[in-house]
């Protein structure tokens, strides 16, 4: 049986589903995965690293089109499988502003991640760590489980020793996780639901709620460093491996007013520097961002201490990059690349299809001829052609193929692709017939 076809029917779905809509899947990208196995030694090593209590930092160039966020992805996917909880936050001028730090916590947590629940899993992070405690205090002996009132004493005290390093920094992550206790005891759900929005970085939680946690206001720039690092000891203490956390998309620093961006700059070389400190045990971080974030006026280079903890030297032969150094760089897709990522994912397709049969008219060089299309629309630039590919790959040739027993991809498919499918980079780079199709910068 081959990995296509062992994927059980939702998670194939979902796969085809999100090429369908143009967008990077966000499992079983594994199956889709192509030139990345030269990072694969490394980064499981660095990986094991922060199992065992370490930190790690890894930063990711690309071009447009050249798989970071992919990359981003299925480094996570790697993750989880190997125990950790995941989550991934897309910077974003006015979403997710990199300098406010309470807001990539918010991000952070709403997007957290296991193995078991794809999303949403703080809440479930949290009752898992109170059930961790009483299990110790249990293991512990001298608390009989029927007698509720000591159970919750002695486990009331011994999240204060675990969280103790972290009251001193961020007091008020101890003190609501102390109220959501208390309100569970007492069958509070409103309650409860209000004091897990506030731990987890949400505004505009009621009043009601706060006084009932003796706190006040919302988690800040200031607080959010606490709080992920209480996240991280409720995640050891549950027997997660650590947190890995991918910032995608770094590179938006460049547009915004030059004082945000110079916040954010700084914020992340904070970042940085606390990783690489050893102040955030179990976390790792993979950042993304296109070689001019790095290199250019706008980027990384703007405040020379951050420049130089992600330099990297790339005017060798990229055969003889070092996987082990603080910054990768994505080699973007070659025709051959391209070609191969098609075949799998009509294989994909093909393992899961009622008839898989009529999905062998989609033949290798059908799918070589298609890669060949796209990019020659795209003014032969692979590197913003996969979405694009892919795209049409499954929703205008394997679909039809699929729903359509009379329908020849040879004979009733022509490949078009119109302005308003393409994204503006891909419209950059498309081949432009007059000047005024060519779109400047301004």
């Amino acid at each position: 049986m081959t990995a296509a076809a062992a994927l059980s029917p939702q998670r194939r779905a979902d796969v085809l589903d999100a090429l369908r809509r143009g967008t990077v899947p966000r499992n079983g990208l594994d199956l889709l995965a192509v030139g990345l196995e030269r990072f694969d030694v490394a980064l499981d090593a660095e990986l094991a690293n922060v199992k065992r209590g370490g930190t790690g930092f890894k930063a990711v160039r690309g071009e447009y089109g050249s798989g970071k966020t992919f990359f981003g992805r299925w480094l996570l996917e790697k993750a989880r499988r190997m125990g950790f909880a995941t989550s991934e936050v897309q910077v974003s001028e006015t979403e997710t502003p990199l300098h406010q730090l309470g807001t990539v916590y918010r991000r952070l947590v709403e997007r957290l991640a296991t193995e078991d629940t794809p999303s949403g899993a703080f809440r479930a992070v949290v009752d898992g760590w109170f059930f961790t405690l009483e299990q110790d205090v249990l293991a512990a002996g001298g608390v009989d489980e029927a007698d509720t009132a000591a159970l919750v004493e002695k486990t009331t005290a011994l999240m204060e020793t675990r969280l103790a390093e972290i009251s001193r920094r961020a007091p008020a992550f101890g003190a609501v996780l102390r109220a959501y206790r208390r309100a569970q005891g007492e069958a509070n759900a409103s309650i409860a639901d209000g004091l897990i929005a506030w731990l987890s970085g949400q505004p505009n939680v009621a009043a009601e709620v706060k006084r009932y946690a003796l706190v006040k206001g919302e988690v800040d720039h200031f607080a959010a460093m606490g709080f992920l690092k209480g996240l991280l000891v409720m995640l050891r203490d549950s027997g997660f491996a650590g947190l890995v956390l991918s910032l995608d998309e770094v590179e938006t620093l460049q547009r915004v007013r030059s004082d945000v961006r110079d916040k954010g700059l700084n914020a992340l070389r904070q970042l940085i520097d606390e990783v690489d400190a050893g102040v955030f045990p179990g976390l790792y971080i993979v950042m993304t961002g296109t070689p001019a974030f790095y290199e250019g006026p706008l980027g990384a280079t703007r405040l020379p201490p951050l420049a130089q903890r992600l330099h990297v030297d790339f005017s060798t032969d990229p055969r003889f990059d070092n996987p082990r150094a603080v910054q990768l760089r994505l080699a973007g897709f070659s025709r051959a690349l391209l070609t191969e990522v098609g075949c799998k994912v009509r294989d994909i397709y093909r393992d899961g299809a009622s008839a898989p049969e009529r999905i062998a008219a989609v033949t290798d060089e059908l799918v070589e001829r298609l890669a060949a299309g796209v990019t020659g629309e795209l003014g032969g630039k692979i590197g913003v052609a996969p979405r694009v590919f892919l795209k049409k790959l499954v929703a205008e040739l394997l679909d039809r193929v699929d729903q359509f027993p009379d329908f020849d991809p040879t004979r009733d498919y022509t490949l078009t692709v119109t302005e308003t499918e393409l994204t503006r980079q891909e419209r950059s780079a498309r081949a432009a017939r007059d000047p005024d199709e060519i779109e400047l910068e301004v």
